[in-house]
């Protein structure tokens, strides 16, 4: 058995993919659901983010886990094997773990070394955990990642200057205008990407700042931050007209603002607009950018721009992959450590538990036992759990550090509920 990451990000993939296989939040429990009733797969974990949609799996066969989580992939975005396969990674075992470990570092993020991921490690984890998906052997990997993330984070510098996909649009947009003082900003949508955007708005300067969304009491309490205003959502075509910048970043799966809307919007506009958009999938049609006066920037162009800030700090990532060196060999000992002793202390005690409970089930039958019959009871049922937990015992011993004692460890805190 082993722990595998199969995935599209933003290094292997274009953007326009990335939409294909995106999952939303909603559709996690079926993704996760499905995943996990295809016989190679034992547990699993769906990350989906603007940057990757990766699936990390506990695999029986790592040839079958592939097949099962490509054809997924394929089924997520209406695409053929051929079409996928030259963007799909895949890693096992070490690799895998170093490459989650990495993820959740801000290693692997477009915006190098931003915090949004580690809530969205995070998220992924326990919405797995919620549904099923992930258990003895995912949760101990996804807990190592986070306390891997947050040391990254606390130890280095990685995560200084710019520290998220919405920081780094608004510094975008910034860069491209020069300032934004003075300039009118619509934002729409209020989730946790328009939190990161109203926020770093007010930083850079910006202080006549709209917000839109969909459940008007979300935008509220988040212009209310900002000291902003609200719009209702339906208004939108009559507040891009008085805009001069538009950043969108909903959860909404599909193009929200057509060409069509900012193009009337901006009929007789004497000012030009600028769009960032940093959905996925994008909220704004495409199309946009070919209006005069309208410029559209989306998550490729944001990559574009991140990547020239590496360098700068390229010894931060350096210490960082130190850090995700020492534990990813954390995980591996307390993977081994988990597979032997204290595990079968812990099947001793749980069947012990259970004998007694029986035994106290049956005591007013019990009671008018002699103290030596008593004692015989006593004797055959202990004998009995002994007899029955010998060889599973002996053999988690003796392959502990193994494939096979690490599947066989797995198996047993599943079968048995042991945390």
């Amino acid at each position: 058995m082993s722990i595998v990451v199969i995935g599209v990000n933003h290094r292997t993939g274009p953007l326009a993919l990335l939409e294909r296989v995106s999952v939303t939040v909603e559709s996690l429990p079926k993704a996760i659901a499905g995943l996990t009733s295809r016989v190679n797969i034992r547990e699993a974990v769906v990350l989906s983010t603007c940057n990757r949609t990766e699936v990390y799996a506990v695999a029986e066969r790592f040839h079958g886990a592939y097949s099962d989580i490509r054809d997924f992939l394929c089924e997520l975005g209406g695409l053929s094997p051929d079409e996928l396969h030259p963007h799909l990674y895949s890693q096992h075992d070490e690799a895998a773990v170093s490459h989650l470990f990495e993820v959740a570092s801000g290693l692997d993020s477009a915006v190098l070394g931003e915090t949004e991921i580690l809530g969205q490690v995070r998220h992924a984890w326990e919405l797995a955990q919620a549904e099923g998906g992930a258990k003895a052997t995912l949760n101990l990997l996804f807990r190592h990642a986070l306390e891997t993330g947050k040391r990254a984070r606390t130890d280095t510098g990685i995560s200084r200057s710019t520290t998220s996909v919405s920081h780094a649009a608004v510094e975008m947009a910034t860069e491209r205008l020069g300032t934004l003082q003075g300039r009118r900003v619509l934002v729409v949508g209020a989730g946790e990407m328009g939190e990161g955007i109203a926020a770093a708005l007010v930083s850079a300067g910006a202080s006549d700042i709209t917000v839109t969304n969909r459940t008007e009491a979300r935008a509220e309490q988040l212009a209310a931050r900002v000291n902003g205003r609200v719009v209702p959502f339906h208004d939108l075509t009559q507040v891009i007209a008085q805009v001069d910048v538009l950043l969108t970043c909903t959860g909404a799966g599909s193009v929200i603002i057509d060409s069509d809307t900012v193009r009337n919007a901006r009929l007789g506009a004497n000012s030009e607009l600028l769009i960032v958009d940093i959905a996925v999938p994008r909220d704004v049609d495409s199309a946009t950018a070919s209006i005069d006066g309208v410029t559209l920037l989306d998550l490729d162009n944001l990559r574009d721009w991140a990547a020239k800030g590496i360098e700068k700090r390229a010894v931060e990532a350096d210490s960082v992959r130190v850090i995700v060196s020492e534990e990813v060999e954390r995980f591996t000992i307390d993977v081994t450590a988990r597979q032997a002793a204290p595990l079968v202390a812990q099947l001793h005690e749980h069947a012990e538990y259970i004998r007694l409970a029986e035994l106290d089930r049956y005591a007013s039958r019990l009671a008018a036992l002699e103290p030596a019959q008593r004692a015989a009871v006593e004797a055959v049922t202990k004998g009995i759990i002994a007899k029955l937990l010998h060889a599973p015992s002996v053999r988690l011993k003796e392959d502990v550090g193994t494939p096979s004692g690490e599947r066989n460890a797995a198996a047993v805190r599943d079968l048995f509920d042991l945390s």
